[in-house]
């Protein structure tokens, strides 16, 4: 079996990617957990949420009623807007100036009008080595029957321009209607593209294409990934990188019900190469819930980016109602054992640090041990199960010690495999550092 070198990467269970045998235990979802309404959300379409060093910014489409009779790909009024936050709850709504609204120039709309981008103006932050800070900020945004999808730039991320005059992408067979998920892939080393097409080969259904780009306005000719269900539709995939670990790629898609009432909800995918997508899970991650609007025509999107919102939380905003869903950080999927114990051996591996930090969470009277062991499973000594104390307690980054201590940077380089045991626990991710 082949070594897969994780360097000192922070590694999530979200996919068999690291798994050799799973015996005992298995691999469970974790759905986020709503928390009660803000005083001041943000409540709009097709919402990208930035964690930008300690301020958060939001963008969102809003409708401007001086636009009503002026549609724009049958979609009236529209504008974007702009909010901020310090701590990712509360949100305030500046006074910009830029455009003016019912007779007023003090809004937080940052486009307006028939400008393509008002549509699905979706940002992120330009994590290109060697980007130009004035244009930090990249938007790939607009809609085929207004041109194509444009190339805007930004150094605040507040004032906009088009990075050329005409589109950077146009086709007759994409309409670029949806939320366009753009940026710049560390581990593909391009900037990338995922956005809502159809799949005629299986039936008529919406799924997920992507492009690529060396410099944010030549891009290459898209790809479907088709990676539905028989039948099932996905709208907006929600595609981008982990912001801990930005080599793994999450994914949010809206599965949409046409004949369930249009009903919708989101799930939960992952990509490591953006070449197809993970899908450990069928369910839904979040479901529409007790509130009888969510359960109307389309009324389930993720806002666009998982952001970290404290030591040990990271949130998930929902377009449209407003509210606020957190998770455990790398809480996504975690390798469960139950009372009963079992265990996990990975892949052989090759690392680089000088210690093990695991993300766990046991009960009071569960553990977790953790032996080292070569290529061919023989456990290296100094690094045996009876020689790792058992760990009880719940901890984003954990060091493991074993009774010469943590230090394991002998082994760096050399293939290994790690053999987890495990009663009544979660592991959520590791990292070698």
């Amino acid at each position: 079996m082949k070594e897969i070198n994780i360097a000192s990467r922070l590694e999530l269970f979200t996919d068999r990617h690291l798994i050799d045998r799973l015996h005992g235990v298995n691999l469970r979802m974790h759905r986020p957990q709503r928390l009660p309404m803000a005083e001041h959300p943000v409540q709009g379409g097709y919402l990208t949420v930035i964690k930008d060093g300690e301020l958060y910014r939001a963008y969102y489409r809003g409708y401007d009623p001086r636009y009503l009779e002026e549609k724009f790909d049958g979609n009236p009024g529209e504008i974007t807007c702009y909010a901020e936050s310090r701590d990712g709850h509360e949100w305030t709504f500046p006074e910009l100036g830029l455009f003016e609204i019912n007779g007023s120039k003090k809004n937080n709309v940052i486009l307006a009008g028939q400008d393509p981008c008002s549509h699905n103006f979706s940002p992120f932050v330009d994590a290109r080595p060697d980007n130009d800070n004035k244009t930090r900020f990249k938007s790939l945004s607009g809609t085929h029957p207004g041109g194509g999808l444009y190339a805007y730039g930004s150094a605040d991320g507040v004032h906009w321009k088009k990075m050329q005059d005409g589109p950077v992408l146009t086709s007759a067979d994409f309409a670029f209607d949806s939320q366009n998920a753009a940026f710049w892939s560390e581990v593909e080393k391009c900037y990338v593209c995922f956005f809502r097409t159809w799949d005629m080969r299986h039936g008529e259904l919406r799924t997920i294409s992507k492009t690529t780009s060396n410099d944010f306005i030549h891009w290459n000719r898209p790809k479907t990934i088709v990676t539905n269900l028989a039948g099932e539709h996905l709208y907006t995939s929600q595609t981008h990188p982990y912001f801990r670990a930005p080599h793994l790629y999450i994914a949010l898609p809206t599965r949409f019900a046409p004949l369930r009432g249009a009903s919708t909800e989101i799930l939960f995918m992952t990509s490591r190469s953006g070449a197809r997508f993970t899908r450990l899970f069928k369910e839904a991650f979040l479901r529409p819930g007790l509130d009888p609007a969510r359960w109307g025509n389309r009324a389930n999107y993720a806002g666009l980016n998982v952001v970290p919102t404290g030591p040990g939380e990271m949130s998930i905003y929902h377009a449209g109602s407003g509210h606020r869903y957190t998770l455990r950080t790398d809480g996504f999927v975690s390798v469960n054992a139950p009372y009963k114990g079992g265990e996990l051996i990975t892949k052989p591996l090759i690392f680089s640090g000088r210690e093990l930090a695991l993300n766990l969470s046991t009960s009071a009277t569960g553990s977790l041990q953790v032996e080292i062991q070569t290529a061919d499973r023989t456990p290296v000594p100094g690094f045996s199960l009876d020689q790792c104390p058992p760990i009880v307690g719940d901890r984003i980054e954990h060091e493991v010690s074993w009774e010469a201590g943590p230090d394991v940077s002998r082994l760096a380089g050399t293939p290994v495999r790690l053999r987890f045991v495990m009663k009544d626990c979660d592991l959520y991710s590791m990292r070698f550092r």
